[in-house]
């Protein structure tokens, strides 16, 4: 949705992104992936995919601190660095000092694939198990990258299993934080054009997720924090005071994806109604609105009766002074369809609108 085209450019994979956003030294032939905390039974039957979400920044630092601490391979040149980033959210980065690592492997999470580098949700599954990672080729570079993968998996169980913060977890009814499941593979270091130098603009973002910071490194944007993730108001301050000295200012959203997942859809809507009232109440205030321009979008849909993403296009809109009216009263899907713009692609958004404004 910042313009950039990923059916023309090799996409790095979003470990690689989450890593760059976490601040691991991340080489070329390392090799990165994301991952959640997850509950399974000694099946291997995934009970919980994100361990309830109740996790403690304590908890995760913890488990991850006994993880780099134990976890160690039969291969003396291959190492793993576990870092926990939000609620049951992980990077991980492999290295191996004699073998470029590859990314062409399967994830051990069955409710993602990975096509061209970017997982894709699988909205057709019921009961789901920890894969086991498979290579992709026969390079052996990919065996001994899904060995590795398998193997961490492994000791992940075994060293999570009797983990003093799992036992607490249990003795208080949540679920233990007892397996990684991973995914999104990449082994390249990204080299993109910066976004200001691609739109001759001064653009900076405010963002929270590891993901969203790893963008704002790669696109080398001015990387804004304001308040923590759910803390609308001071995003909104903050946004209009940056408009001052840049010229575009990203801001991410996280709330609405969560209670997605969760499938709570009265949830999301408390939450939708939160943002519109303590972020674009607040952004609408503050901003010059004679000058300004707001352009509102998801990155993608997560419907609360799937409980995960789906391609659902998601509505875009566009207002200020200087963009033409077509009689759209909300921002919901149902006005969206009646909109002028038709469909796009995420790509093209930036461009269109920075052409309507010169």
């Amino acid at each position: 949705m910042l313009g950039y085209n990923f059916r023309d450019t090799p996409y790095v994979g979003r470990g690689v992104v989450e890593s760059i956003g976490c601040g691991i030294d991340f080489q070329k032939g390392d090799l990165a992936l994301r991952g959640n905390f997850a509950t399974v039974d000694t099946g291997l039957k995934i009970v919980d995919r994100r361990a309830g979400r109740i996790i403690t920044d304590e908890e995760a630092r913890s488990v991850c601190e006994t993880l780099n601490k134990k976890i160690t391979f039969q291969d003396p040149d291959a190492s793993v660095v576990v870092v926990p980033t939000i609620a049951h959210r992980v990077t991980i980065r492999f290295r191996h000092k004699k073998t470029k690592l590859s990314d062409q492997i399967t994830n051990t999470d069955p409710a993602y694939d990975k096509v061209n580098g970017i997982g894709i949700a699988k909205t057709d599954i019921e009961q789901i198990h920890v894969l086991k990672s498979e290579p992709q080729n026969n390079d052996p570079s990919s065996r001994i990258s899904a060995d590795l993968v398998n193997d961490f998996t492994n000791q992940v169980i075994s060293l999570t299993k009797n983990h003093p913060i799992n036992l607490s977890r249990i003795q208080r009814n949540l679920n233990p934080m007892n397996c990684i499941l991973v995914r999104d593979a990449g082994n390249e270091l990204p080299n993109y054009v910066p976004i200001n130098k691609k739109y001759d603009l001064d653009i900076a973002s405010i963002v929270d997720m590891p993901v969203e910071i790893g963008i704002s490194k790669i696109l080398k944007m001015d990387s804004i924090r304001a308040g923590n993730v759910n803390d609308y108001i001071t995003k909104a301050k903050v946004t209009a005071e940056k408009l001052n000295k840049y010229n575009v200012v990203y801001v991410h959203i996280k709330g609405p994806d969560e209670f997605g997942h969760d499938g709570d859809a009265i949830g999301k809507q408390k939450n939708i109604e939160k943002i519109d009232d303590n972020f674009f109440g607040t952004l609408i205030g503050d901003l010059n609105v004679d000058d300004a321009i707001i352009m509102v979008s998801g990155d993608h849909s997560t419907p609360c009766v799937k409980k995960s993403h789906s391609d659902d296009p998601v509505p875009l809109l566009i207002s200020g002074n200087q963009i033409p009216k077509d009689g759209s009263k909300r921002f919901t899907e149902f006005f969206a369809k009646k909109g002028k713009l038709g469909t796009l692609m995420g790509s093209e958004i930036l461009d269109m609108v920075i052409k309507m404004i010169r």
